[in-house]
């Protein structure tokens, strides 16, 4: 018997800063229908998935709360795991970056290549980015703030290690350039080679020394082991990887990393895939280890209002969505939702329409027919007459073709056409049902064969159709194959029709599979936990106003180093090439400064001439889209992202100092 081919997959560890909202989940939703599928196709799948415990975030959150970072972080890992179970994620490990077998390989992962010369001691001064743990030089912001997360950035200086990037950025190019499937979408890939590799790296930091709640560098005990070596390095000791090839082996006696690694996949989302296709390849390469065989960066699920804001109680969660739909419901809203490159959108309105129309209609209704006209007509058993007609092979054609195309989507991490290829078997047998009307066959005996022929057939398609619906919603799966009597239909036996055993009895009480819901009871419900969110996390904070996390304090020293003036703003043009960028001439006293500032979306450059503005002048020089700016303009933002322009208040000169 041939050995069975390995699948190792994983997703980006969730950060333990909080529960996790239904974007967040997504991730583990989608990993795990592609882990189920290919175990379906035959593959012995490996799934790992787990928390990211370390970080100055989590030392800072923990004190807020009063309790050390390791109970913090058990608390909000506890919660994830629950969330994970809950949606049914069939992982193979939960590894933490808290785990010792974890914390133990990264520190000798750090001093091999520290001890080889790929790890040096410096200094870092930079902007720092303290929710996303990254350092950014100042050419790398964008408008003065975080290219990624769009928050306001500190300057810093600290003692660190450094990682030798540029030594292998000409080796990764070219594996990039030669391994086109390595970094999928394609939009991902050109934006890592245009952004980042091509003008060239900067050596990355990999310890710190201003937070204590982190992997100690053994031989450095001031330092501690900087999130992306430290999280990253989870995709292998997870597996038992030993820098010393001393591998943990399993319960089993087998060591997982030679067996599993490289990875098939690194399933995370679009925001971090500069860290999985740059950062940790060159570890890879560092310690001498096989690069991963590909990279796929997923888009977003978004609230469809604006920004999740829990003062504003508009964050969904995955456990009242579940409440409120069932666990498979939010499998496949969320599943199939998603397009393969764009971002999708969450609704309370969308999950009901959804229900209704695919799960209660399309499916639910379907399978309650079905069931109820065998009882009604046949006794609950239907069989094969072999009384045939024309419109059977048009039925059989859609069912058998649907296999081979939900496994080319699937193979290309196509999810959401995978799914409507299975509901296409669906669609087509609500429509057969259409054409051949049973409830008429049933009135005239001589047709009695006929209409076994039938409903046999529509069994034998929604065998199949169930049997394939089982990676996406698998808990669906076992209720349709009980209540028809069928068992799973292996993959590599959908090629043919006629599997569903004649003489087979349906159960004789068919449950509803989904129920269809009142929008208006459903609004009711939602804004009942809207409430409830504002009320635990703003304490009933009026609707306008903001909170936003708060930074370390900072000297009055700190403070004066920063230059505020009033600007006129004398000029202005839009940045070409640039959706959001518009490039003013700003006159501070008797010198005019160029600003480039990211507020096209919410001014004209007609609208902006004339304007007096608050400027943070001394800021240092940086281009942006290729432009030079040479200050920063203020703006306020509410919770949906609109910016406006700060001014003074009474009329003032264009230099007049703001103190």
């Amino acid at each position: 018997m041939a050995e069975k081919k390995r699948f190792y997959l994983t997703t980006a560890i969730a950060y333990t800063s909080g529960k996790p909202h239904i974007g967040n989940t997504y991730e583990a939703v989608l990993a795990d229908s592609i882990a189920r599928f290919k175990r379906q196709q035959g593959y012995d799948v490996r799934f790992q998935t787990g928390t990211d415990e370390h970080g100055q975030k989590i030392e800072l959150k923990a004190e807020e709360a009063g309790i050390t970072p390791k109970k913090f972080v058990d608390d909000v890992s506890g919660q994830i795991k629950t969330i994970w179970d809950l949606m049914n994620t069939s992982y193979d490990r939960f590894i933490r970056t808290t785990d010792e077998d974890h914390e133990k390989q990264v520190q000798k992962i750090f001093k091999k290549l520290y001890d080889q010369g790929d790890i040096y001691k410096g200094f870092y001064e930079g902007m720092y980015c303290t929710p996303c743990e990254s350092f950014f030089t100042q050419s790398q912001l964008v408008d003065g703030k975080c290219p990624d997360c769009g928050r306001p950035c500190q300057p810093a200086k600290e003692e660190a290690y450094f990682l030798k990037l540029s030594k292998y950025a000409d080796r990764l190019i070219e594996h990039i350039n030669t391994h086109p499937e390595f970094i999928q979408p394609e939009s991902r890939k050109n934006e890592m080679m245009n952004n980042f590799l091509l003008p060239g790296l900067q050596d990355l930091c990999v310890s710190r020394t201003s937070f204590k709640w982190g992997i100690p560098v053994d031989f450095d005990p001031d330092h501690v082991v900087y999130v992306w070596l430290d999280a990253l390095s989870n995709y292998i000791t997870g597996l038992g990887y030993d820098v010393d090839g001393e591998d943990r082996l399993d319960e089993n006696g087998e060591d997982l990393y030679k067996k599993f690694w490289p990875a098939d996949l690194h399933l995370i989302g679009k925001d971090i895939i500069r860290f999985h296709t740059i950062y940790w390849p060159i570890i890879l390469m560092a310690l001498g280890e096989p690069l991963p065989k590909q990279v796929f960066g997923h888009p977003w699920l978004l609230q469809g209002d604006g920004k999740m804001s829990k003062s504003k109680g508009n964050v969904i969660y995955a456990d009242d969505l579940v409440d409120m739909f069932g666990v498979d419901a939010v499998r496949y809203f969320v599943l199939h939702e998603m397009p393969f490159e764009n971002d999708g959108v969450i609704t309370w309105e969308l999950m009901v329409e959804r229900m209704n129309s695919d799960l209660a209609n399309t499916l639910g209704n379907l399978v309650n027919r079905t069931i109820s006209m065998t009882n009604k007509y046949l006794g609950g058993v239907a069989e094969d007459k072999g009384v045939t007609e024309v419109v059977d092979d048009d039925l059989k054609a859609v069912v058998l073709a649907a296999p081979k195309k939900v496994e080319e989507k699937m193979d290309k991490l196509r999810v959401a056409d995978a799914i409507t290829e299975v509901f296409t078997i669906f669609k087509r047998c609500n429509k057969y049902i259409d054409e051949t009307e049973p409830w008429i066959l049933g009135k005239d005996e001589a047709k009695k064969d006929r209409l076994s022929t039938v409903l046999y057939n529509l069994l034998e398609s929604i065998t199949i159709g169930a049997s394939l619906l089982e990676s996406f919603m698998p808990d669906t799966t076992d209720r349709i194959l009980a209540q028809i009597g069928a068992a799973k239909r292996p993959l590599e036996e959908m090629d043919h029709f006629g599997g569903y055993v004649n003489g087979t009895k349906v159960t004789e009480k068919p449950e509803i599979l989904f129920a269809r819901l009142d929008m208006d009871e459903v609004k009711v419900k939602a804004e009942e936990i809207q409430k409830a969110q504002a009320a635990t996390n703003g304490g009933g904070v009026p609707e306008n106003v903001i909170d936003i996390e708060a930074k370390p304090e900072i000297t009055f020293d700190d403070f004066t180093k920063m230059q505020f003036q009033v600007g006129e703003i004398i000029a202005c043009e839009e940045v070409k090439k640039s959706k959001k960028l518009l490039c003013s001439q700003v006159r501070i006293g008797s010198e005019v400064k160029q600003i480039v500032s990211g507020i096209k979306q919410h001014y004209s450059a007609e609208e902006m001439v004339g304007k007096k503005v608050m400027v943070l002048v001394n800021l240092k020089p940086a281009k942006l889209a290729g432009v030079l700016s040479e200050g920063m303009l203020l703006c306020a933002e509410d919770a949906d992202g609109n910016l406006a322009l700060v001014t003074p208040e009474k009329e003032m000169p264009a230099g007049a100092e703001i103190c």
